[in-house]
């Protein structure tokens, strides 16, 4: 289990991903050593990493939350197969191990069977069926995660952590950005390893440093790159995760979406097309306490009629980690 000065490096991570050792330990009362060496033990030993992303509109892309239903003796291979497509993530066997659920960015100007997974997955020996759900609209996700409702920061010390260079985003994404190839390897290298050096970042990309940071500090503030923390949730003492599916009626869907947010169980949340018109994936201590969460909190969101639960059984990828 993980000590309050882990939490805390870990929810600082989440505010800012680059943030300064020197400043967290400022905050946290300890010396930059002493999180230089919890960060590479959490790294170790908990699977955590920061990683740089690209809000998918940005670049012309629309999420996808797909469901393979295949027999079970397939589903491992096809599992390992999704998780090695750049175009995936949180790759999960679920329902028993005859289910995997994913999330896939597809192109967004083209309709989904179009895109040559989506279009190629209901054809696939062995898997019986397939349903694609686009995200419409995302409550809880992406650029935060449980870390930013679960860690024991005062709003003082979040303060302090926020990155300067950062600008809110008063409207979202609604087109494609232009970037150069120079972007892209820039990108690249921060999807391997969001804390990279400006010196490896300038080498990656053939910039200077100075440019480096300029470019980076330009994409952060347009609300086009964000960092967020994989993590094992284990070493949190959060063994069983589902995923859950909410038929809620349309008049409080936005009233259901946000108050799911709140949950500190919850890692991401999401209003989506489909029969059931909210996502969500949650982490919980053991199965008693899913129980008393789906009996709780979200039995008390308003305008739910049902709830689809799937245990997930085995992960093969995170956010962009292969970890099956």
């Amino acid at each position: 289990m993980l000590d309050v000065l882990d939490r805390g490096l870990l929810q600082a991570l989440q505010i800012d991903g680059r943030v300064a050792f020197s400043l967290v330990g400022e905050v946290l009362g300890v010396s930059d050593q002493t999180i230089a060496r919890r960060y590479a033990r959490l790294r170790a030993e908990a699977g955590v990493r920061v990683l740089g992303a690209v809000l998918p509109q940005a670049v012309g892309r629309q999420v996808w939350v797909v469901r393979v239903r295949c027999v079970p003796e397939a589903a491992v291979g096809l599992a390992r197969a999704l998780a090695r497509r750049p175009e995936t993530s949180w790759v999960q066997i679920a329902s028993g191990g005859s289910e995997i659920i994913c999330m896939v960015q597809a192109p967004a100007d083209a309709p989904a069977e179009e895109s040559a997974l989506l279009s190629r997955l209901p054809r696939t020996p062995r898997v019986t069926e397939v349903s694609a759900h686009c995200v419409l609209h995302m409550f809880f996700g992406g650029s935060t995660s449980p870390l930013t409702k679960n860690g024991p920061l005062t709003s003082g010390q979040r303060a302090r952590l926020q990155p300067p260079a950062a600008e809110p985003v008063t409207s979202p994404v609604t087109s494609p950005v232009d970037l150069s190839a120079a972007d892209h390897a820039l990108l690249s290298a921060l999807a391997l390893d969001g804390r990279a050096g400006f010196r490896s970042l300038a080498e990656a990309t053939g910039w200077s440093q100075t440019r480096v940071r300029r470019r980076l500090a330009e994409l952060r503030s347009g609300g086009i790159v964000y960092f967020d923390v994989d993590f094992d949730p284990a070493p949190f003492g959060l063994r069983t995760c589902a995923a859950l599916w909410l038929s809620v009626a349309p008049g409080h869907l936005a009233a259901a979406g946000e108050a799911l947010a709140a949950h500190p169980q919850v890692g991401f949340a999401a209003a989506t097309t489909g029969a059931s018109h909210l996502y969500a994936s949650v982490q919980c201590g053991d199965s008693t306490a899913l129980y008393a969460y789906l009996t709780g909190p979200v039995a008390a969101l308003p305008g739910v009629q049902s709830v689809e639960t799937a245990p997930s059984m085995r992960v093969f990828k995170q956010a962009a980690t292969v970890v099956g």
